[in-house]
């Protein structure tokens, strides 16, 4: 804000010969008759008329007059901040505090503005007061500038007031500077119930729960009575911990102070969502019918729960019952049918949401992305990803991931690859997305070198190290992987957990080193998983090492021992090496025990629709098609069978 002129240029000696008795150095009353219609001034035109009928008088270029002209036209009717800057600019000679606070409170919405006119006032030599700070921190729009409005009220003795302090606690908290906030709150001398709240309110959105919770412990020790607002954080931090217990005593708390959940949506939105998060549906659809109005987060909290609670059912009746949808209805339903696979639901209600003009995100791409890649459909893949290019949608590192992550499980590491290169801003996930497609596609040298090129501009966590070990175990890498085990500690600063060590087993199993994975596990400082038995008795099955495999499966029994997986193992290694009997005993335990073997099931898409096969079952309206052929292939592959020459090339091509 540039001043462009003190001077006031009055009309001529006929104006002045009117000039009123009125001395607002004596008496700041509005009892002036244009003051007074100044405050009844309600259109652009009226406000116009009022400061001509001023400048005839002589009122303009006075203090308090001026300070009325500015705060009506650039707070009261902000339509004429124009005339405001104008009147600032080039009419008052001598802003008073009140003037620059006015101003820069009309002006929050812009840092720049706002703080030159700050500077403006500090070099007038007139000194702020905590108004005027509350004001920078509204235009505040980054963390320094926080900062430095923090030091200014220091410095300048205002840190006192409680608003300040309440206002300064809310924006670092905004910020995520806990810390900043936890510091400013510890210099309260007598926080109340507001500073609090802020604080629990802060904590629990951040994620900070237990700190949350030792808060209100606090609050309540120093004697402040807790209202909906401590209720309000409550009700998120036992969200976040899953703790239902705890949510239905905030309940029962709200119910004995009348804080009646239906008349205030904002509670009642926060109680809805806590037992949705507790996967409490039935209390949560209580209170969702208790509402005597409704709002779209209400439907939306409501239809997410039921949708990853997997009753889809339930979830579609909500979203057909709502007056109103957004894009969040549609994504909470596609989210569900996702999460069970339903590639084909979860298409159809985006080509719903498109004929209703919503536009689909990266959310709802990342949904019909991971519907297709759990079914391994390839063309439909390639199509999404087409339909993103041409919706101009930006791949970041989310959709990027769930771009690579499908072509990966659809057997295209070449198309991955691509995506891979093409994400500007990779993060950790994409890196390990990507490493861990290369692992289960065999490229354990590539994977690899990938975790080198990755150490260039992201530190890998505890996921990457995973898929780094299973990329060394399923090429046979041994040695790199046991080193790459031992480093994990000394030069990225993990400790390595249970699957850690169940990927080391796994690569010493493969290898047929039974006796060094054997050691590995007794010497783990936890308790080995049910996949680190599994994966030695892997191991014995295919080197045929019965004596280690009976100590796997008996350790495995242990853990789990409704699990078929373990007795079909153990069956089978006594079946290959000739101890038939050992094998039959195996399976009569498992009648015994009610342990039943799970039928193998295979699925392949045409056209869009997806069909599953069990051995034996031969409910497919085209079983005896698929018969038929498969009779046909079979003579044609019987051992000794005159092929042509180019049998196999043509059947690849």
């Amino acid at each position: 804000m540039h001043r462009y002129g003190r001077g006031v240029r009055f009309l001529g000696s006929a104006s002045t010969s009117k000039r009123t008795n009125w001395d607002p150095t004596v008496s700041l009353a509005l009892e002036h008759p244009t003051l007074v219609l100044l405050e009844k001034c309600s259109t652009r035109d009226h406000f116009k008329q009022i400061l001509a009928q001023m400048m005839r008088i002589d009122l303009v270029g006075q203090t308090f007059p001026m300070s009325r002209l500015i705060l009506s036209s650039a707070i009261t009717h902000p339509e004429n901040l124009d005339m405001a800057i104008l009147l600032f600019d080039h009419y008052t000679p001598r802003p008073n505090l009140y003037i620059y606070n006015t101003m820069i409170s009309a002006l929050s919405f812009s840092l720049t503005k706002s703080f030159a006119l700050y500077n403006s006032m500090l070099w007038s030599c007139i000194y702020p007061d905590r108004h005027t700070l509350l004001y920078l921190l509204q235009a505040s729009r980054c963390l320094l500038e926080v900062k430095q409005i923090h030091c200014n009220a220091i410095v300048m003795g205002l840190f006192s007031y409680g608003y300040l302090q309440n206002t300064l606690l809310k924006m670092y908290l905004e910020y995520g500077q806990l810390g900043f906030a936890h510091q400013v709150f510890q210099q309260m001398p007598s926080p109340d119930a507001v500073s609090f709240n802020i604080m629990i309110v802060g904590y629990a959105k951040k994620g900070c729960s237990l700190e949350a919770l030792e808060l209100f412990r606090e609050m309540l020790g120093l004697g402040l009575e807790p209202d909906e607002f401590t209720m309000l954080g409550l009700l998120i931090c036992c969200g976040r911990l899953g703790d239902a217990q705890l949510g239905r005593s905030v309940h029962g708390w709200m119910g004995r102070r009348n804080l009646i959940t239906f008349r205030n949506l904002i509670l009642g939105n926060a109680l809805l969502d806590m037992y949705v998060k507790c996967k409490e549906l039935e209390p949560a659809q209580r209170i969702f019918n208790a509402f005597a109005e409704k709002d779209i987060i209400s439907w939306n909290t409501i239809i997410a729960g039921y949708a990853k609670g997997g009753e889809l059912e339930r979830a579609h009746t909500f979203f057909d019952d709502m007056p109103s949808r957004d894009l969040v209805s549609w994504n909470s339903l596609i989210a569900g049918y996702a999460q069970r696979s339903d590639y084909m639901m979860v298409r159809r209600l985006v080509s719903g949401m498109v004929a209703e003009n919503f536009r689909p995100d990266n959310v709802t791409v990342i949904n019909l992305v991971s519907a297709a890649a759990e079914i391994g459909a390839l063309d439909e893949g390639k199509w999404i990803h087409g339909w993103v290019f041409r919706m101009q949608l930006e791949v970041d590192a989310f959709l990027g991931s769930a771009l690579i992550n499908m072509y990966c499980k659809c057997g295209s590491i070449a198309k991955a690859l691509m995506v891979f290169r093409g994400v500007t801003e990779k993060d950790v996930t994409v890196w390990t997305t990507m490493i861990s497609g290369l692992a289960f596609h065999g490229y354990g040298s590539r994977a690899l070198e990938l975790l080198s090129e990755m150490q260039e501009y992201v530190m890998p966590n505890q996921v990457t190290f995973v898929a780094v070990l299973t990329a060394c175990s399923h090429s046979g890498l041994v040695d790199q992987g046991l080193k790459i085990f031992n480093s994990m500690k000394e030069n990225f600063g993990i400790e390595p957990g249970v699957e850690h060590y169940g990927c080391v087993v796994d690569l010493l199993g493969r290898a047929g080193r039974l006796a060094e994975a054997k050691d590995v596990i007794e010497k783990m400082p936890m308790k080995p998983s049910q996949s680190i038995w599994g994966a030695l008795l892997s191991g014995c099955k295919a080197r045929g090492n019965v004596e280690i495999a009976e100590i796997a499966l008996t350790e495995l029994l242990k853990l789990e021992p409704e699990k078929e997986g373990g007795y079909v193992l153990l069956s089978n290694i006594y079946a290959a090496s000739g101890r038939w009997s050992y094998s039959d005993k195996i399976r009569e335990i498992m009648e015994t025990q009610g342990v039943k073997k799970t039928a193998g099931c295979s699925s392949v898409v045409v056209d869009g629709v997806i069909h599953e096969f069990v051995a034996a079952d031969k409910r497919h309206p085209s079983w005896v098609e698929i018969q038929s052929i498969l009779i046909s292939l079979k003579c044609r592959m019987k051992f000794g069978a005159d092929f042509p020459s180019d049998f196999f090339q043509s059947s690849l091509d």
